[in-house]
């Protein structure tokens, strides 16, 4: 099983995150967090890496149900999406699929969450 859908689109790296920022709200997901991973390895590394942003997406409602089945669930939160570039202007956009994170969880309520955000982090692919 895989555990991640993926996309291919072209443009620029900037609007690639935009759209996907975009999408992802379209689906009820905000972005809690956003880690620019070629910053961070320049600045800790002193290397040079590809543009690469791991955006930490969180759907509050389904976020609140997925505690209330299960309360150890936030170490697998937020939803990862990142957005990379290695070709300039192909802009490869991955996310997590939760079904698949969720299968070492034995909870079938949790499983039933999981269903259910991967319709919807399927979508936000789908739309770019």
């Amino acid at each position: 099983m895989e555990y991640y859908f993926s996309k291919t689109i072209n443009g620029s790296f900037d609007n690639a995150v935009q759209k996907v920022t975009d999408s992802l709200k379209t689906e009820g997901f905000g972005i809690l967090t956003e880690i620019d991973l070629k910053a961070t390895l320049k600045k800790k590394l002193e290397v040079d890496f590809y543009n690469y942003k791991i955006l930490g997406a969180c759907n509050p409602p389904f976020a609140y149900k997925a505690l209330l089945v299960e309360d150890k669930i936030g170490t697998m939160l937020p939803c990862n999406v990142i957005v990379q570039e290695k070709v300039q202007g192909q802009i490869e956009v991955s996310a997590v699929d939760p079904t698949a994170s969720m299968l070492s969880v034995e909870n079938d309520d949790l499983r039933e969450i999981a269903t259910e955000i991967r319709v919807k982090l399927q979508n936000v692919i789908a739309q770019l």
